[in-house]
Parts: structure tokens; C-alpha cells; sequence
């Protein structure tokens, strides 16, 4: 496993989140999506104005894995009311866990996905959820081996096209 470390993210990080941000959603899902899309999105989702302000929200918080200070991931975790939709005081959502491809197989999702169940289980909450994409593969088996289970779908609009997103959770009490 390699020795990554976790830095939270600040206003200060804003060039180097969009960076990543933009690089690690392009290889995520480019191949899926049409070039028009995934620009419209890129550059509204990952405008320094959107993510100024997401970073200063007051339940949302962005961290970084870096390997030597080379940052390879992120993630951002929401509680309370800055929950995309369950708004439960009771739970976490994981809004994004994104490693650069080259790092895949590497253990940095593990390391990031860990942060935010530690997290979780620091302010006491009773599960933690997230809405992953139907056709990624990958991230639903990542979730199902680390005991989160489907509960409901929601659409996510990337760019003009609707896509299924399927919702996840994990209770923390009781294991």
C-alpha cells in the first residue's frame, strides 16, 4: 500500500481542486459521454466560482490524497443541509471520491473512502451514502465490497443528457 497523506482542502487549494477536479471526471468518464457534454460540465462544474463557493460552505468539506505532495485524489464529504438530498443530521454523504488513473489498483480510493468513514464515525452519525453512476462498474463494486447497499435512484444531468444514478448507503451503528 502506498504512504499517502490527507490534507483538507482550503480556498488556497482552488487551482490545484479544479485541476484534479477536471482531470481525474475526464478520465472517469469521458469514454461514456459525448466531447459537448463533458465540456459543458467541466467548465461549469469545476468553474473556481462554483468551487469557491462549495469549499465555503460550512458542512462540505474537500480533502486531498497525495503521495510525496503530489496530490492523486480527492474527496468531498457533506453533512447537515449541504447534502445534495437526504439532508439527514444522522448521515454523511460521500459527494465525490476521484483518483487519477494512474493510481487506480493503488489503494487511494481505499485511503479516501476510510477518511470519510472516520469522519463519520468521529461525529457520530449513523451511516454515510452516495450516488454512484448505473455504468460505473467499478465504483458500485468498490461500494458493495466495503458494505454499502442500494436504496433508490436518482437522475444526474451531465450536460443534455439525464443519467441514472443509483444511491447507496452504509449504517455505521450496530455492525
Amino acid at each position: 500500500m502506498e504512504n499517502f497523506q490527507i490534507k483538507k482542502v482550503s480556498i488556497n487549494d482552488i487551482v490545484q481542486l479544479q485541476e484534479i477536479g477536471r482531470k481525474t471526471f475526464f478520465e472517469t468518464f469521458s469514454e461514456s459521454n459525448t466531447e459537448e457534454n463533458m465540456t459543458k460540465y467541466l467548465e461549469e462544474g469545476f468553474s473556481v466560482e462554483k468551487l469557491s463557493k462549495e469549499i465555503s460552505e460550512e458542512n462540505s468539506e474537500f480533502y486531498f490524497a497525495a503521495i510525496d505532495n503530489v496530490v492523486v485524489g480527492y474527496l468531498k464529504t457533506n453533512s447537515g443541509q449541504s447534502q445534495t438530498e437526504l439532508q439527514d443530521n444522522e448521515g454523511l454523504e460521500i459527494e465525490r471520491i476521484y483518483v487519477l488513473k494512474e493510481y487506480h489498483g493503488k489503494s487511494a480510493g481505499q485511503f479516501l473512502y476510510d477518511h470519510a468513514i472516520q469522519i463519520a464515525e468521529t461525529n457520530k452519525l449513523n451511516f454515510v451514502w452516495l450516488g454512484v453512476w448505473e455504468e460505473n462498474h467499478r465504483a458500485i463494486s468498490f461500494y458493495k465490497k466495503n458494505g454499502f447497499v442500494e436504496f433508490d435512484k436518482h437522475i444526474f444531468v451531465l450536460g443534455t443528457d439525464e443519467q441514472t444514478d443509483i444511491m447507496m448507503k452504509k449504517n455505521l451503528k450496530n455492525q
